[in-house]
């Protein structure tokens, strides 16, 4: 007897057996069970995620000699039939090599005659973005008006490619690219049914190869189980997918981590031997650091370290670090196919990163959860007071983005950078209902800082608080508060909520009076806020500048500082 490959032994023979497309299941059990089933379906996704096969359960539904169902007997002669391909009233059509008009004329002209078995003709075509637009033409009447014994299952992974005309006419399903985990669980069924041992390792090794589609996914598992003789290991598994051992990876971020160019480098010699896909090694390499900045930042997240000592190497290097070595990583591999060669181009990548690591022991730096970027044509460089992006001809105009991880001494900002706190505003007391006119003549605001911080604290919102943001304090004597505020700004509702909030923060009636801002002397909030930025911007400008990596960049590479990139980090 012949062999049959997994994929076709194990396809689905029912909808419960279906794996990852709940959402279509559902839709399609409602409509069988309650009679409600449209005249036409396209059901769209990535190559092997289930779309022939729903098409066939969905056929075996419509057409099982006990009735219209969601469940099909999978036993009487129609359901065996269909199972086996050879089922008459189920026509199967590969719009890829029937792609023209005449094809589809004789599409339609068998649908007009009765079923010759079943209760319900069903065409399915598959790719049927492969027809041609006469062929489209010809289908679209029959399409929106068949023959109540007839269904249309059309099957594409392009939907793009179809007419508006087509897709106005049919219920549209999209299938999902299945996880690693749901492929995974599929395969160790196949495998426990078959009487297979398979390693952990090489089942998640294949489902990662199998990328989204279950098909691809079982294809691979029947070539592994050729390969390796019936036992499935990690490392045999590895060896015929061309993939890296996780522990050579793990070998490679420990060298990083500690800095060692020496170890760096006889770890990729040892890789070597192999003849790996660089390309695939840097896609591990990436997908390592994606679960130690999981790790780091989210430690209540489950996070498989999948051969990779995860929390060691979590604890030794900086957040930020991790996230510019992803950048570089995913760099890397764009760059790839411009290196002299892969070994060269993987290395390049590995020692930028050696480059770009700070000196010392990166774990006792004091960590703080910054940014990094990667794209083309800059540097940019962080610290703890400062950003911004810095142009480097010795980069080949390739951005690699950079937090610099400094000794915290080093990029502190200068005293000027510090703003003190405004002090408590001196107010007078509450005054009760009965007492209030008689204490007015006394309620004051002693000086600029007073109003600035009555502002604060009163939480002003839209055009209320730009007035007192702008509002100049004059003077508030003898119950009257002077403010120097643009007229544009003195709208009535404004004015009001401003006057009833200072009165009631104050507790007794005060009267507000309004100048011109160029006839006297005044300060606003908002002049003072904007010196404290300024402030803050020098501050961060001459700790950048002064930064000892920057000035390399600068000085030896002729690197420029891009004009009015350099931002302070809380910005």
């Amino acid at each position: 007897m012949s062999y049959l490959v997994l994929a076709r032994k194990w396809r689905p023979r029912r909808f419960a057996e279906l794996v990852g497309q709940e959402h279509v299941v559902r839709a399609l059990t409602n409509a069988l069970d309650s009679g409600r089933v449209h005249h036409a379906f396209l059901f769209t996704g990535t190559r092997g995620v289930g779309k022939t096969t729903i098409a066939r359960i969905f056929a075996k539904s419509l057409n099982c000699e006990r009735g219209t169902s969601a469940e099909p007997c999978g036993e009487c002669n129609a359901c065996r039939d269909i199972d086996a391909g050879r089922f008459m009233d189920l026509l199967e059509i590969d719009a890829a090599s029937n792609t023209g008009v005449d094809d589809v004329r004789e599409v339609i002209e068998n649908a007009q005659y009765a079923p010759s078995r079943g209760r319900v003709k069903v065409y399915l075509i598959d790719e049927v973005h492969m027809l041609s637009k006469a062929a489209f033409n010809a289908l679209l009447k029959t399409l929106e008006e068949p023959p109540g014994h007839v269904k249309f299952l059309l099957a594409t992974t392009d939907p793009q490619k179809l007419p508006v005309t087509v897709l106005s006419r049919c219920l549209q399903f999209n299938l999902k690219r299945l996880d690693e985990q749901q492929i995974a669980g599929q395969m160790r069924r196949i495998l426990e049914a078959e009487g297979i041992a398979a390693e952990d390792g090489a089942i998640r090794q294949l489902a990662r190869a199998a990328d989204g589609s279950l098909r691809d996914g079982l294809s691979l598992l029947d070539q592994a189980i050729a390969y390796t003789g019936g036992r499935l290991e990690d490392a045999a598994v590895a060896a015929m997918l061309g993939t890296v051992d996780r522990t050579r990876v793990g070998a490679l971020l420990e060298a990083l981590a500690d800095g060692d160019g020496a170890r760096l480098l006889a770890e990729t010699a040892a890789l070597a031997e192999f003849s790996p896909d660089w390309g695939g090694v840097l896609d591990a390499l990436a997908e390592a650091l994606h679960r130690v900045q999981v790790r780091q930042l989210v430690p209540e997240a489950a996070m498989d370290g999948d051969g990779i000592d995860v929390d060691a190497i979590a604890g030794r290097v900086r957040p930020e670090l991790v996230q510019l070595w992803y950048q570089m990583a995913l760099q890397g591999r764009r760059e790839l196919p411009y290196a002299p060669s892969p070994r060269a181009g993987f290395e390049m990548s590995v020692l930028r990163m050696l480059a770009f690591r700070p000196p010392g022991n990166a774990a006792t730096a004091a960590p703080a959860p910054r940014g990094a970027e990667t794209g083309a044509g800059a540097t940019r460089t962080s610290g703890t007071s400062a950003a911004a992006t810095v142009s480097a001809p010795v980069l080949e105009r390739a951005e690699v983005v950079r937090e610099t991880a400094l000794p915290p001494r080093a990029m502190e900002p200068p005293p000027a950078a510090s703003v003190p706190s405004a002090p408590a505003m001196p107010v007078a007391p509450m005054a009760s209902a009965p007492h209030a006119a008689a204490t007015a003549s006394h309620a004051t605001i002693d000086g600029v800082e007073a109003w600035q911080a009555l502002v604060e604290r009163c939480g002003f919102k839209g055009p209320t608080l730009e007035l007192a943001r702008h509002a100049g304090f004059v003077s508030c004597r003898d119950g009257v508060l002077t403010l120097a505020v643009d007229e544009v700004l003195r709208t009535p509702r404004a004015v009001k909520t401003l006057t009833d909030a200072v009165c009631e923060a104050l507790g007794a009636p005060l009267q507000i009076r309004f100048e011109a801002p160029d006839t006297v002397q005044a300060d606003s909030l908002h002049a003072r806020q904007q010196r404290e930025r300024d402030a803050r911007q020098a501050a961060a400008e001459q700790a950048f500048l002064s930064d000892p990596h920057v000035r390399h960049l600068i000085e030896r590479h002729g690197a420029t500082v891009v004009p009015n990139s350099i931002r302070p980090l809380d910005e």
